[in-house]
């Protein structure tokens, strides 16, 4: 037989130390039943690691002068976290962005803006329009033979041999 729900303040379980109100419900029933448990306790800790994945990104944007343009109305945790990984692992790569609204704020909870965001890690980025000079911009003959190079070099092996390379297991 279903037990019924059973219905707790979210101050109730916020004062009690629990992250929901089901672990709350479960400690409580651990407890009636006499049994002998930790809540998140450090015998309970488990480390364990991420396999490292090989992602692919496809630029909205190559300009023939080899600047890469990123087209952005949303910009979340996944892409920030993406440019950050791209630019430390690609920093011959010049890609910048155009927001719909560059003021908008990384979160609810964040004084931080997308402006601020890309200022504070170096991108450059711009608001609806795309800035003439980024067009007229030109690399060297060599700076771009070097980004045309990488970006045809690219492939899934690509990134898994450089994987490899500096993974220490070499898997």
């Amino acid at each position: 037989m279903a037990r019924k729900r059973t219905h707790v303040p979210s101050k109730t379980v916020k004062d009690a130390g629990f992250r929901s109100k089901f672990e709350f419900i479960v400690d409580k029933q651990l407890t009636e039943l006499g049994a002998d448990f930790e809540y998140e306790g450090p015998s309970n800790t488990v480390y364990y690691v991420e396999p490292a994945k090989v992602k692919r990104y496809i630029a909205d944007f190559l300009l023939s002068n080899g600047v890469i343009i990123e087209a952005k109305g949303y910009f979340d945790a996944d892409d920030r976290k993406k440019h950050l990984l791209i630019k430390e692992q690609h920093p011959e790569l010049d890609i910048r962005i155009i927001f719909m609204n560059s003021k908008t704020k990384l979160n609810k909870k964040s004084p931080t803006t997308y402006a601020m965001w890309c200022e504070k890690n170096h991108i450059k980025y711009a608001d609806l329009d795309v800035p003439k000079s980024w067009c007229k911009w030109a690399a060297s003959a060599d700076d771009l033979r070097k980004i045309y190079s990488i970006l045809g070099s690219m492939s899934a092996k690509y990134a898994k041999d450089k994987f490899k390379e500096g993974h220490p297991d070499g898997f």
